[in-house]
């Protein structure tokens, strides 16, 4: 049986100039889905998910979440923000704040709690993405992948009810990229709904209810992790997938 389907895309396309970046995207995403974007750099993934919540304005298109739409909200669009949380490949915390003032500050200044309610919000995510013991550190004191599994904490204060992940480990060292993912795979077990940008197949393979092959823009073909790893439709996705696998290694059977 279906489950619920709690965002909507519909027809987005987005150009800057005389480029095309996004040529019109649409699929649907039900509660506790993970759906796993994947194609070359420049074919529209990461300007999808800035669509999504807003970041970037599509030029058309319509974007729904539990039914009420994101595009063209107007006023509405800080508050439906909070319910749409997204992870950047930069962490983009602030320097001069600690961890637990970094996950904090959104608590305090957007859903308006009282500094006493925001910390323990605060240390109740930095305990889920496993940095209790690092909340009183500034950013520069956390290794990359510390620092991005606080911005994981940050975006989940806001209880979310989907989180967005734009290439959460392309700026980590090989060996940090682990336990972000760890934190991405407990997430999508315990039934975020969530759209993730990455080439991470292993990832990819272990989570993903439906991986989505991007190309100039458009959606090529998209199936379940075993379906298009191993019986890709297109040639172009079965070049891109072992391209892949040239770089990480046999990615088709790690399922």
């Amino acid at each position: 049986m279906a489950g619920e389907i709690i965002l909507k895309v519909r027809d987005i396309h987005k150009s800057y100039g005389s480029t095309e970046v996004l040529r019109g995207i649409s699929f649907d995403v039900q509660k506790g889905e993970t759906k796993v974007f994947i194609g070359s750099s420049g074919t529209g993934k990461s300007t999808l998910l800035r669509c999504i919540n807003q970041l970037t304005v599509p030029d058309r298109g319509q974007v729904w979440l539990h039914g009420e739409e994101v595009t063209h909200s107007g006023k509405e669009i800080n508050r439906l923000r909070q319910k749409i949380g997204m992870v950047f490949q930069n962490f983009n915390l602030f320097d001069h704040l600690t961890a637990r003032k970094n996950v904090e500050v959104a608590l305090i200044k957007v859903r308006k709690m009282n500094r006493k309610e925001a910390g323990d919000k605060a240390m109740e995510e930095l305990v889920r993405v496993g940095l209790e013991d690092k909340a009183d550190l500034y950013p520069a004191e956390l290794s990359g992948g510390q620092a991005q599994r606080v911005s994981i904490a940050r975006a989940l204060a806001m209880d979310p009810d989907v989180m967005l992940f734009d290439e959460p480990t392309s700026a980590l060292d090989p060996e940090l990229t682990g336990e972000v993912l760890q934190v991405m795979k407990d997430l999508a077990q315990n039934g975020m709904t969530m759209l993730v940008v990455t080439h991470e197949m292993g990832f990819a393979c272990s989570v993903a209810n439906e991986i989505i092959f991007m190309e100039k823009g458009e959606i090529l073909e998209s199936g379940s992790p075993s379906e298009l790893i191993c019986n890709p439709r297109y040639d172009r996705t079965k070049q891109f997938l072992n391209k892949l696998g040239e770089l990480y290694g046999d990615i088709g059977r790690q399922r």
